[in-house]
């Protein structure tokens, strides 16, 4: 599948998770912007995007989840928005 249709289907699937985002496409990618600092990237057949920051290494963390299984992909960037929401300063 595109990038944009496996976007389209996490957006819908993050839907089910009372979770509103937009897709975004361009250079064979496709972008999901779900929160600030949460950004879902996929090519296509992957999905990732930014966990945190690893302090020793000074760079970010990512995760990734295949796009064949975008219900349980939306599960888990669910998980971190509601995370992030919650944190105090929002980030």
């Amino acid at each position: 599948m595109t990038a944009i249709a496996v976007a389209d289907q996490l957006q819908h699937e993050l839907e089910s998770h009372g979770i509103t985002a937009d897709v975004v496409n361009g250079y064979g990618l496709a972008v999901v912007s779900v929160w600030h600092g949460l950004l879902v990237w996929t090519n296509g057949d992957l999905f990732w995007w930014r966990t945190g920051w690893n302090d020793r290494r000074d760079r970010p963390v990512f995760a990734s989840h295949s796009t064949a299984d975008p219900n349980r992909a939306a599960r888990r960037i669910a998980a971190r928005y509601w995370d992030l929401r919650s944190a105090p300063d929002g980030l």
